[in-house]
């Protein structure tokens, strides 16, 4: 997922609302015990809906799908398979530069952090972007390589020095502009693929994309809840290495604590995620069963006893460790 940037609440007095947000979006949390083969009552375990569209297996490269089935390949049309492409990836920019060919200082000093991704709701084609601060939505639409961006939406913090970056990617991607993906017709699946994006005013923005969890493991996350304490432990009995501490949680619908587990050793990793050992953190992780190379199932019984990915969804809340 390229770097990742964790952004704290702005105050500790919006959690109960982000809480229902969050909660809402999965319309309920599954329950479990922290370790390498998280154990999920089968009562609270419920699958969190993603916008994003289905993962399919096999890659596409230049609106062909390899290793799906030909049949689906010639049902869709090429802007259908372009947009299928698209969002199978995140997009992290690499540069930008003006019709002169000169950088955009704004968003070169921060590439980074300026993340572009595209997406489904609710029937439409819609994409966010950010610059590590807020999170722009807007309809698209997909006319052979013309892609037309709407105008958009966006959460309303105070973003300091990025406000200046950020109204000038905002500016940019608004409007119309053309896309270049560019990958071989036999690029495997590690491959990195680029996408180039010139703007009406000229402005070429470059794209580096990395496959969505949803594509990377070929499946839908499940929405699970965990605390995660600022201290470290021993991952084992006289074991040098030091392991997460974590408890799993419960919010009913509204947002509420319901319930909570018992600490436990994580000795597993958490993408996405980097560990602030100042501060207590509550986190929102999609968990991705994985699956081996025959497209079985892992079970817990297996030699690498690792059942499960996690990805960081979001940090719900967070405060200064006593």
């Amino acid at each position: 997922m390229a770097l990742s940037v964790k952004k704290r609440p702005i105050s500790l007095i919006c959690v109960s609302s982000l809480l229902a947000a969050s909660v809402a979006l999965s319309a309920c949390q599954g329950s479990s015990t922290p370790s390498e083969s998280m154990a999920v009552d089968d009562a609270n375990k419920v699958t969190r809906k993603t916008d994003n569209t289905d993962a399919m297996d096999g890659d596409i490269i230049s609106n062909v799908m390899v290793g799906e089935d030909k049949v689906t390949v010639k049902e869709m049309n090429a802007e259908e398979a372009m947009i299928h492409n698209l969002s199978r990836y995140r997009w992290t920019l690499v540069s930008a530069a003006d019709s002169s060919d000169q950088p955009l200082d704004t968003l070169m000093q921060i590439t980074n952090q300026v993340r572009l991704s595209f997406n489904q709701y609710q029937g439409q084609n819609t994409l966010n972007y950010s610059v590590g601060c807020n999170t722009m939505s807007a309809v698209y639409r997909l006319q052979g390589s013309a892609l037309t961006i709407d105008d958009s939406m966006s959460t309303k913090m105070s973003c300091g020095d990025l406000d200046q970056a950020e109204n000038s990617l905002s500016q940019l991607l608004q409007g119309d502009s053309q896309l270049v993906f560019a990958t071989d017709s036999d690029v495997s699946k590690d491959d990195t693929p680029i996408l180039t994006q010139v703007t009406n005013d000229s402005v070429t923005l470059v794209w580096e994309g990395e496959l969505t969890p949803q594509a990377k493991y070929n499946s839908k996350g499940e929405a699970v809840f965990w605390a995660v304490s600022a201290d470290m432990i021993p991952c084992a009995d006289s074991d040098a290495q030091m392991c997460l501490r974590v408890k799993p949680i419960t919010y009913n619908n509204q947002g509420i604590k319901i319930s909570e587990g018992e600490w436990s050793v994580f000795t597993g990793e958490i993408d996405g995620y980097q560990h602030d050992s100042m501060h207590d953190e509550v986190l929102r992780l999609q968990r991705y069963r994985l699956s081996n190379s025959d497209g079985t199932e892992v079970n817990a019984s297996n030699a690498s006893g690792k059942e499960y990915a996690y990805v960081l969804d979001a940090v719900i809340q967070s405060s200064v460790a006593e």
